[in-house]
C-alpha cells in the first residue's frame, strides 16, 4: 500500500508565536532575536511585515536594523514556544499516532492508516491547517507525499498557509527543476562539493551516477541519490518514541573573546562539567570527545579522539578536550565560541575497561571520581545548577556560569 506522509511546518513560528501572545506586533515589521550583550545577536524569526523588508533568519541585528530602522525586536520566550509545540502536535495526534516531531516548529504524520477516517491526504492536511489556524492562531505549511523527504519539500515548496502534493505522478515536475540544497541533509559543503561536480538540481543529482556519487562523497552521495529519486523509506516514528542517544554535547559564545590558556581551560572544563552531567543523566558514557573553536570572524575548527576506556567523569571530559585544543589551536589567539561534545555512546553498565594487574589504583580513582560527580549531580538538582561549582569560575564576567 502507498504511503500518505505529512510534513507540516508552522510558519515564523517564534514570530508567529510573538504575535499571538502580543497582536499588535502583527502588522509592524518584528523579529525574534538573541541577545546582544551576549552576542546571540542574529535574527531568529520574523514576521511577514518584516519579511518585505528582506529580513533574514541568521542575519545579524544590526544587518537587520540597517534594512529596516523600524524594526521591533523581541526577546525569546521558549517555555511558550514549548507549550505551543505540545499544543499543536496534540492536534496532530487526532489524526494518527504516528506522529514525528523534527524539530519545535515542525513534524511528520503517517496518515495511512487514517484515510479511511478522514479521507486523502490533502484533505487531511487542509484540515489541519485550519483546526491549527483556529485552535491556535498558528499557521502552518503541509506537505503531502509518499515518504518523509518529499513531504518536506512539499511544507517548503509553498508558504505560507499552504498544502502542495508531490506525487508519484508529478514529483518530477515538482522536485527535479528544485536547488540540490533544497534536499534535506545536503548542506552547503556537499552542495558545493555537487556543484564542482557539475550537479546543481536535484534532477540533475537523480539523473547522476550512483557509483559516481559514492566514488565521490561516500555514503553521503549514495544516500542523497537515493532521496532525489524518491527512494527514501524511513518510517515515521510514534509520537513520544525516544531516540537513540548519538551524542550529547554543549558549546558557548563569550560575551567578549577569550584568550590565554587559563580562559580556554576554564571554558572548556566548564562544557566538559555540563556534558559529563548529562551523560550521567541519562545513563551513558563515551568513547570519543570532540572539541571546537570559533574565531572572530566566524572560522570553526575541531577535532576528536578516542579515549582507552568510556567516562562521563568530567575530568577526563576536560582533559581529552583540551588536549585537542592545544594540539590545534594557538592559545593565545581570540577565541568567540567553544564546544565540547561526546560521541560513541554506550549505556554505563555496559562499559568497561582493562584493569591493572599491579595494582596502581586507576579504575578505582576512576570510580572513586564518577560517585563525587554523581553527588554534585545530586546537591544541583536539590539546590540548583550553581550550588556547586568550581573555584576557578567563580567572579565569572564572560559566561562560563550560564553553562546549562
Amino acid at each position: 500500500m502507498e504511503r500518505t506522509i505529512l510534513h507540516c511546518d508552522c510558519n515564523s513560528f517564534f514570530a508567529s508565536v510573538e504575535c499571538v501572545s502580543r497582536p499588535e506586533l502583527k502588522n509592524v515589521p518584528m523579529a525574534v532575536c538573541g541577545d546582544p550583550l551576549s552576542r546571540h545577536g542574529i535574527i531568529l524569526a520574523k514576521n511577514e511585515p518584516a519579511k518585505k523588508f528582506g529580513i533574514k533568519t541568521a542575519e545579524t541585528i544590526w544587518q537587520a536594523k540597517r534594512k529596516c530602522p523600524e524594526l521591533a525586536l523581541v526577546p525569546t520566550h521558549f517555555d511558550m514556544y514549548r507549550e505551543y509545540y505540545k499544543i499543536i502536535n496534540e492536534i496532530y495526534c487526532r489524526y494518527t499516532d504516528l506522529v514525528e516531531p523534527f524539530s519545535i516548529d515542525e513534524s511528520w504524520l503517517d496518515v495511512t492508516g487514517s484515510r479511511m477516517l478522514f479521507g486523502g491526504g490533502k484533505k487531511i492536511a487542509d484540515e489541519l491547517r485550519a483546526k491549527v489556524k483556529n485552535e491556535t492562531g498558528i499557521t502552518i505549511s503541509a506537505g503531502v507525499s509518499f515518504n518523509k523527504i518529499f513531504a518536506k519539500l512539499g511544507s517548503d515548496y509553498k508558504k505560507p498557509d499552504a498544502t502542495t502534493v508531490i506525487s508519484r505522478e508529478n514529483y518530477k515536475d515538482i522536485v527535479f527543476p528544485l536547488p540540490v540544497n533544497a534536499l534535506m541533509f545536503c548542506g552547503s559543503k556537499v552542495s558545493q562539493s555537487l556543484g564542482l561536480l557539475g550537479i546543481r538540481t536535484i534532477g540533475e543529482l537523480a539523473a547522476a551516477d550512483g557509483r559516481f556519487l559514492y566514488e565521490k562523497l561516500g555514503k553521503a552521495g549514495t544516500m542523497l541519490h537515493s532521496y532525489a529519486n524518491g527512494g527514501d523509506m524511513s518510517r515515521v516514528r510514534p509520537f513520544g518514541e525516544v531516540r537513540e542517544i548519538k551524542s550529547v554535547g554543549n558549546s558557548i559564545t563569550f560575551k567578549r573573546d577569550i584568550s590565554g590558556v587559563q580562559e580556554i581551560k576554564k571554558g572548556i572544563y566548564a562544557l566538559s562539567d555540563s556534558v559529563a552531567s548529562r551523560m550521567r543523566a541519562k545513563g551513558v558514557k563515551c568513547w570519543v570527545v570532540q572539541a571546537g573553536v570559533k574565531d572572530p570572524n566566524f572560522k570553526t575548527v575541531s577535532r576528536q579522539k578516542t579515549l582507552s576506556a568510556p567516562t562521563c567523569i568530567a575530568k577526563e571530559v576536560s582533559a581529552a578536550a583540551m588536549e585537542l585544543v592545544a594540539s590545534f589551536w594557538n592559545m593565545n589567539a581570540p577565541v568567540r565560541l567553544l564546544s565540547v561534545t561526546c560521541t560513541s555512546l554506550i549505556p554505563s553498565d555496559a562499559s568497561c575497561e582493562q584493569l591493572c594487574f599491579f595494582g596502581g589504583g586507576r579504575p578505582f580513582d576512576r570510580a572513586r571520581e564518577e560517585k563525587l560527580e554523581k553527588t554534585v549531580d545530586s546537591i544541583r538538582a536539590k539546590y540548583g545548577g550553581s550550588a556547586v561549582k568550581p573555584c576557578g569560575l567563580l567572579n565569572d564576567d564572560i559566561g562560563f556560569t550560564k553553562i546549562k
